[in-house]
């Protein structure tokens, strides 16, 4: 996908430099393969738990000695990345079914709904996998 993310502009901006005019479909896939790539790379981020994250909650409780150990603020944490993940898993699968009503085309005859179905799959797998890492502990 990164070749065809890199191939693809280039190859746009010579066929129109030469008059060619380029591929009408080419802008399009670019961003459903920008797309694509975040969402894969999201999805790994969160298998590893390497993701970018704002603890203000376990910093602003550690700091009044609450009582509550890292482990239980790091549970919070998960259980509320997990509501979050999956309130945008339900969103996101809205926007798809619509597009898939509305008979939007993303580039070609390829539908924009299946381009765009990596956003819930990929929303509610983070949502389970987080569900999981409430319950079960930290990943390894």
């Amino acid at each position: 996908m990164l070749g065809g993310l890199i191939l693809l502009p280039v190859s746009q901006v010579v066929l129109r430099n030469l008059g060619l005019g380029g591929f009408y479909w080419g802008d399009s896939a670019v961003r459903i393969i920008v797309l694509w790539i975040a969402m894969l790379g999201a999805l790994i981020a969160s298998r590893e738990d390497n993701h970018i994250r704002i603890d203000l909650l376990s910093r602003i409780l550690s700091s009044f000695s609450s009582g509550l150990s890292v482990t239980t603020l790091q549970r919070m944490n998960y259980l509320f990345t997990c509501f979050i993940l999956a309130m945008f898993a339900y969103a996101s699968f809205q926007f798809v079914y619509y597009e898939y009503v509305d008979g939007a085309i993303a580039f070609g005859l390829v539908p924009a709904w299946i381009c765009e179905l990596i956003i819930p799959l990929a929303s509610g797998l983070m949502a389970v996998r987080y569900f999981v890492y409430s319950f079960r502990g930290l990943p390894q």
